[in-house]
């Protein structure tokens, strides 16, 4: 189960007789994007902004296609948006296109790496320009701890991700770490890449690409990562490893294991977390915060799951301590 606290939220009004605009685009339809966004509303109304009364909102998808963000973007780009919010990796691209260096307050939540897109230099300072908000992973340190957690014999693991030059620096991060942190100095990811496929069926069209490379890495590891990149975080992908493959696959996302898509088990960010810390950010901007004063921020909450019939699957045995992370968020 996870426990949302926040002890920091300054509940001020709005200006009255005010009508704030609020531009959402969101890279796709669907998980995350949805989720995300529908916790960022929900908690904007804790705020006081509500759409029918002093607020605003304008939505559109992306498509998983840039250029049809930007084309978005540049045909909105006048109609005085107080913020514009973005959503996942494709939808920051297409921002930062338009927007870099403008005027305009830019909001993102859920991309993979906003410091490879360039939007942001790192979390720990201001913000260089008028992009600020939240990414999406669990730091990869987290990640590959839980791993070893769960599998601790487990020493070759295969990743397939989606050749998107803007997201090689996750992959850079985990080379970087296996080279430098002792505990890990045991481990080897084996990392093969499929072509980027635009459009709102181009999960489908990447899995479909990746199936000869999940039956080459089969016979190579002990485990599949899922990537983070638009690839991991769909569905089609998950299920292609868990039909193909013998071996487990460890999720990026919290439907990988609780809507069985197909993971053994993963710890995922917090949706509802990301959308409440942007919400948190877009209110200071409202009250006329400058962004270049709103750090950009990880996701403060992290969740658990564990697919029990696939850990019996795979022979692998569960630690007490992971079961109680996990709480309900265990399939039996």
């Amino acid at each position: 189960m996870l426990l949302m606290i926040w002890v920091n939220d300054v509940f001020s009004a709005p200006e009255s007789g005010r009508i704030y605009r609020l531009l959402v685009l969101d890279s796709q339809l669907g998980s995350p994007y949805e989720e995300v966004c529908e916790s960022m509303l929900e908690r904007l109304k804790k705020y006081d902004y509500e759409e029918g009364k002093n607020l605003h909102v304008s939505f559109y998808s992306a498509g998983n296609d840039a250029a049809k963000g930007e084309a978005i973007l540049r045909s909105e780009a006048h109609n005085g948006h107080d913020v514009v919010y973005v959503g996942g990796t494709t939808a920051t691209v297409a921002a930062k296109h338009v927007f870099l260096g403008a005027d305009q307050p830019v909001v993102f939540a859920s991309p993979m790496d906003p410091v490879g897109i360039g939007v942001i230099d790192g979390f720990d300072t201001p913000p260089k320009s008028n992009f600020t908000g939240v990414c999406f992973p669990v730091p990869v340190k987290s990640r590959f701890r839980f791993i070893r957690q769960l599998m601790p014999d487990a020493r070759r693991f295969g990743l397939i991700y989606a050749d998107m030059p803007q997201l090689h620096s996750y992959n850079a991060w985990i080379k970087e770490m296996l080279a430098k942190d002792p505990q890990f100095k045991d481990i080897e990811v084996i990392f093969r890449k499929v072509p980027f496929a635009k459009g709102e069926e181009g999960d489908t069209r990447m899995a479909e690409i990746a199936l000869p490379i999940i039956h080459e890495l089969d016979a190579q590891v002990d485990l599949f990562i899922k990537p983070n990149d638009q690839l991991g975080t769909r569905r089609i992908f998950a299920e292609q490893i868990y039909a193909h493959a013998s071996k487990p696959l460890i999720g990026i996302v919290k439907s990988d294991v609780m809507e069985d898509w197909g993971a053994m088990a993963v710890v995922f960010p917090s949706h509802s977390s990301m959308g409440q810390q942007a919400a948190a950010m877009i209110h200071e901007i409202f009250e006329g915060k400058s962004v270049s004063r709103i750090l950009p921020q990880w996701p403060a909450r992290y969740g658990y799951a564990v697919d029990l019939q696939k850990t019996r699957r795979f022979g692998v045995e569960v630690p007490v301590g992971l079961l109680q992370l996990a709480g309900e968020n265990i399939r039996k």
